[in-house]
């Protein structure tokens, strides 16, 4: 069967995970105890107030044993590409912060940071060996399964050694260790990453330095339910600035270590804005909220324009840091759904409207009559294309490297999997965008974070306590699509919207 809607030759059909929501359930040695996420999921006081599940990682689906299963699942699926992490508090359980490195700094920020040979060595001696021999066990599976590996530095977890989120909570800031907020943290981050390219350098095919680093940053700050949950919205530009420049320092050390051939990217949370309407205020307020929460970084890490308010005041205050600029290779979009939005006059000049894209009631119809997730995240796949092209301007490959949807029943995801995919394949092929590849999240039911287990994003059903796999439909289509590299003609009324999954049946 011919596909209507074709892809590049070589297009990366994959998918993404993180090793704190795949990897502890299936044994004791699969635990791993020592990141600012496990405490904060066991501590009484989050549970007691609601600020997470109850539920723990050492009940999840047991990937650290049983990834052979679930790489056997991929290669079912005809996956050429896997997306993950090795976790920074697996490897360095203990300080890193007495191995010396060369650090270049002056009143602009960290200009650089020298990770010598015989300081890779003392990290070796510090890192727990058992973790780099199964990491790499796994590397080695996921490509002799001729499969394609990107693997990501940093997805959210840090070393307790370098954030106590229940200290910082507790003293609102005051005492530590503080996380991204400390500037010590870009450096420590800087030896990981020159560690890991010095350990996997050869098995990687392509790198990431952070996924989401903006959810990082704003979550947690705001009164949210990450860590550390405190109100202070005002010192989000300093961890900002302190990320946008952790990234350009891990960015360099994977590039001299694993030579300037190496593809080093970054993964980002883009959450395309929409006016309310079309007057020429709220048009504006859309322009100003793609700005701070995408392109903001963007403009820091390939322009080299620091603009240390962050957009979050009238008026812009840019450095011009050459350290900073060309430090991106290629761009991963994490695509979800959207936000709209309308003028305000106070900073930061527009404020995020409810009942559409991420603020909407579970199971439900948002403002606009389109479904909603388990999450209450609004169903809105053309919004894809809006999000890559927030892009265009740079000329960098890019990928889907993120999408899905929780949906226990999978009454939507069918759909919403194939929605997507023609909205990328416009993106392709009406607007020029160079998209290579497409990365599903995910392939079985995880931990969603604070949420727990009751978010099922999972291509595969995975019953928690008997750890067994199971596919939904939606596994089933999304084979299909990537055995015929493309859409297939039986497919296409799910491109419509709406189409009769979204309507009543009579």
């Amino acid at each position: 069967m011919s596909a209507l809607c074709e892809f590049p030759k070589g297009f990366l059909w994959g998918i993404s995970m993180a090793a704190f929501q795949y990897e502890m359930g299936a044994s004791k040695e699969s635990i791993d105890p020592n990141s600012d996420w496990y405490v904060w999921l066991h501590d009484r006081k989050n549970i007691e107030r609601g600020v997470v599940s109850g539920d723990i990682p050492e009940n999840g689906p047991g990937y650290w044993d049983l990834f052979r299963r679930d790489h056997q699942l991929a290669q079912w699926l005809g996956l050429n590409a896997w997306r993950m992490n090795p976790e920074w508090s697996r490897i360095f359980p203990k300080s890193t912060k007495n191995v010396k490195v060369t650090v270049h700094k002056d009143d602009e920020g960290i200009k650089d940071i020298e990770v010598s040979e015989d300081a890779l060595k003392q990290l070796d001696e510090i890192a727990n060996k058992a973790a780099i021999e199964r990491y790499r066990e796994i590397f080695m599976d996921i490509k002799g399964r001729g499969m394609k590996l990107i693997i990501n530095l940093y997805h959210w977890p840090l070393p307790l050694w370098l954030h106590d989120p229940i200290k910082v909570r507790d003293t609102n800031l005051r005492e530590g260790p503080r996380g991204w907020y400390d500037e010590d943290t870009i450096v420590e981050f800087a030896k990981f990453a020159a560690y890991i390219a010095w350990k996997f350098g050869d098995l990687a095919d392509m790198w990431s330095t952070f996924n989401e680093p903006n959810v990082t940053w704003s979550i947690g700050y705001v009164g949210g339910n990450f860590p550390p949950e405190i109100n202070r919205p005002e010192v989000i530009p300093r961890i900002m600035m302190n990320i946008a420049q952790a990234h350009a320092r891990a960015y360099d050390q994977i590039k001299r270590i694993v030579g300037e051939n190496a593809k080093v990217g970054v993964i980002y949370a883009v959450v395309p804005a929409e006016p309310k309407d079309k007057s020429n205020q709220n048009i504006e307020a859309a322009k100003k909220a793609n700005y701070v929460s995408t392109l903001w970084f963007f403009r820091a890490i390939i322009e080299g324009e620091l603009d240390t308010t962050c957009g979050m005041k009238g008026e812009e205050e840019v450095v011009r840091r050459k350290d900073l600029r060309d430090h991106a290779d290629w761009i991963g979009v994490n695509y979800y759904s959207r936000q709209v939005v309308e003028y305000q006059e106070s900073p930061p000049g527009f404020k995020t409207l409810s009942d559409y894209g991420f603020s909407c009631r579970p199971r439900s119809k948002s403002a606009t009559g389109r479904p909603t997730s388990d999450s209450g995240w609004e169903l809105y796949p053309e919004g894809v294309v809006e999000a890559l092209e927030l892009f265009k301007k740079y000329g960098k490959p890019l990928a889907i490297t993120e999408n899905g949807i929780a949906d226990a029943i999978d009454r939507h995801r069918p759909w919403l999997l194939v929605a997507t995919l023609y909205h990328i394949h416009r993106a392709i092929r009406e607007k020029g965008l160079n998209i290579f590849g497409y990365f599903h999240w995910s392939l079985i039911d995880n931990l969603e974070w604070a949420s727990g287990f009751k978010m099922r994003f999972g291509l595969f059903y995975v019953n928690m306590k008997t750890k067994e796999r199971t596919p939904r439909p939606s596994a089933f289509i999304y084979k299909h699509i990537i055995e015929e590299n493309g859409i297939p003609e039986y497919l296409m009324e799910y491109t419509r919207i709406p189409n009769f999954m979204m309507e009543s049946i009579e």
